[in-house]
């Protein structure tokens, strides 16, 4: 069974009947038959995502910096 896509400005069109129909797989939206993201329907477990990347993931250097200089003065 393939997952359910839609074309953006068709989902902007039946955005609210597409969160009543939304199942699990979620559906795949497209813009210029590309896809540009997913509605997945949110779910009451999700606090089990917390902590679930823990020890998989680095970080490296300061994540509060954009890196960007800049002078407040000028």
């Amino acid at each position: 069974m393939s997952m359910k896509s839609v074309p953006a400005a068709k989902f902007k069109e039946t955005c609210l009947a597409l969160l009543d129909e939304v199942d699990p797989e979620g559906i795949i939206i497209t813009k210029r038959g590309k896809p540009v993201a997913k509605l997945i329907p949110f779910a009451a477990d999700s606090s089990d995502l917390i902590g679930a990347l823990s020890g998989k993931l680095r970080i490296t250097g300061d994540i509060m910096s954009t890196r960007a200089k800049w002078d407040a003065e000028s």
